[in-house]
């Protein structure tokens, strides 16, 4: 049997055991996780008991519909896996795995995509129509999301192993790149590539629920150029660390968010990480002309207003959708390979893997579970 980290219900997490995982498919690899992050949206229904109000936000029209199709109808209803960052070794592959051998470090996509369907070549692989029969097919949200588990266990089964699992380049700490199956990458997709379109841009970050993306993607800015990273927070603890990047700190009220708060400049790229109507607002009005605005949150109402004769007028980009983390993943490590980007500043809580149950319900911006690799001692 393996264990599995589960979240039975708020601040109650345990392990429990579930049958081993097997090579079920020829193109499957069995693989371990021995480092494995918490991604920033895990801490609302272990903070919080949503479960039964979000059911009934549902049934009363006031959260999307959309939220069902993700977490179940009863949003985030324990027991079940959680967690969707990790890196793991690879400990068996299938007949017809021809990219990976037993002993390979490997970081795991927390989306399930097979790389071959018009949508995995698009590179949308979080909407996989290969893999998903609902909105997503994921780890660590739920049997509405597929029947993959969460990744803080023993053993999980990897389908299209060669494509879906990225070798880890020689000589990075794996605690470094803790969160590269879903923050980490996520903040890459939000500053790099618009950055490269606007060589020396500024950037705005709000920080807040989406508490390590907003960091990740301050850092990264500062790493590829930008002119300005302004970073904006209620939390003296995420301040911190945004000045240990290279970004310039501004401390706001909580909930007191507005475009009269922010720095007195415009932006050719904002990162929305407070989850809010207001913080939408309030990144696209700091825009300049041409800027883009990624949201990175759970926006969960039906009616999120955005001010679009604001954006018209001023040729804003709103781009807003989930992670695709596997198409950036080979050139985001590369980059820490070649950088020493230090992504591990963002981590706040480093805890044993057996620790797991009690560290997962911490109060802190980003907690990383280890143990050692098959056939390294503690």
């Amino acid at each position: 049997m393996t264990r599995e980290l589960q979240l039975v219900r708020a601040h109650h997490l345990a392990w429990r055991e579930r049958p081993d995982p097997v090579l079920s498919e020829p193109r499957d690899a069995i693989v371990r996780p021995f480092v494995a992050g918490r991604c920033d949206g895990d801490t609302m229904p272990i903070h919080r008991h949503v479960s039964r109000a979000m059911q009934a936000g549902l049934r009363a029209g006031f959260i999307d519909p959309v939220v069902a199709s993700i977490c179940g109808d009863v949003p985030f209803r324990g027991p079940f896996g959680i967690g969707h960052e990790c890196i793991a070794e690879v400990v068996e592959v299938g007949a017809d795995v021809t990219g990976l051998v037993p002993g390979d470090v490997v970081v795991v996509p927390w989306a399930v995509s097979c790389g071959e369907c018009p949508e995995c070549g698009r590179g949308l692989t979080a909407k996989c129509s290969t893999t998903r029969t609902s909105t997503l097919a994921a780890f660590g949200f739920g049997p509405a999301s597929g029947p993959w588990g969460g990744m803080v266990a023993d053993l999980l089964r990897i389908p299209y192993a060669d494509h879906m699992l990225v070798r880890v380049p020689a000589g990075v700490d794996p605690l470094r790149i803790a969160a590269a199956s879903d923050n980490l990458t996520d903040a890459w997709r939000c500053v790099v590539g618009p950055l490269a379109e606007r060589p020396g841009g500024s950037v705005l970050v709000l920080g807040g629920a989406a508490q390590s993306i907003g960091l990740y993607a301050a850092g990264l800015a500062v790493a590829h150029g930008a002119e300005v990273v302004d970073y904006v927070d209620h939390r003296p603890e995420r301040l911190a660390i945004a000045e240990k990047l290279g970004a310039r700190a501004h401390p706001v009220a909580k909930g007191k968010l507005r475009r009269a708060g922010l720095p007195a400049r415009n932006y050719d790229i904002a990162v929305e990480g407070t989850s809010t109507a207001a913080g939408v607002d309030a990144a696209l009005r700091a825009l300049r002309p041409g800027g883009i605005c990624t949201p990175v949150g759970y926006y969960l109402a039906p009616g999120t207003k955005v001010p679009l004769m604001h954006m018209y007028a001023n040729d804003a980009t709103l781009k807003i959708g989930v992670s695709h983390v596997r198409p950036h993943l080979p050139d985001l490590l590369d980059f820490i390979a070649g950088t020493e980007f230090p992504a591990e500043t963002v981590t706040t809580l480093l805890a044993d893997w057996d620790d797991a149950p009690e560290a997962y319900r911490a109060h802190t911006t980003k907690l990383v579970l280890h143990r050692p690799p098959l056939g390294v001692t503690a």
